[in-house]
């Protein structure tokens, strides 16, 4: 099996060390970036199979970015799961507005996670 490629969006050293560790351990390839506008270009470049992307990020924000990719042909295909701490219903929606496949809320359950990214 080829190891699925993900990049993983968030600005907190923390939470990209953590969601990695996760990634890594369920035999993901990860590529981290700490902003919106490293997310777009890493898109571009790298291609991943899976993005997720944090919201509160300082300069371009999550749904920013997301917008961003979702909305470039060269990006547009590529599926994005949002990863914030942001748990209300209105962000939520708004995230899967600007193309997201779906929302998570921190803190992320190990299970749970990998089961988004296998049904996405």
């Amino acid at each position: 099996m080829d190891a699925k490629k993900i990049l993983v969006v968030d600005d907190s050293p923390t939470d990209l060390h953590l969601l990695s560790e996760i990634l890594s351990k369920n035999g993901y390839s990860v590529v981290p970036a700490q902003s919106g506008e490293e997310a777009i270009e890493l898109a571009k470049s790298e291609q991943p199979d899976l993005i997720l992307m944090d919201i509160v990020m300082p300069g371009m924000n999550g749904f920013e970015a997301t917008r961003a990719i979702s909305k470039s042909p060269d990006t547009e295909a590529i599926p994005i799961l949002i990863v914030s701490t942001k748990g209300q219903e209105t962000d939520r929606v708004w995230g899967l507005r600007q193309g997201a496949k779906d929302y998570l809320v921190k803190p992320i359950d190990e299970q749970t996670l990998i089961g988004k990214i296998q049904s996405l």
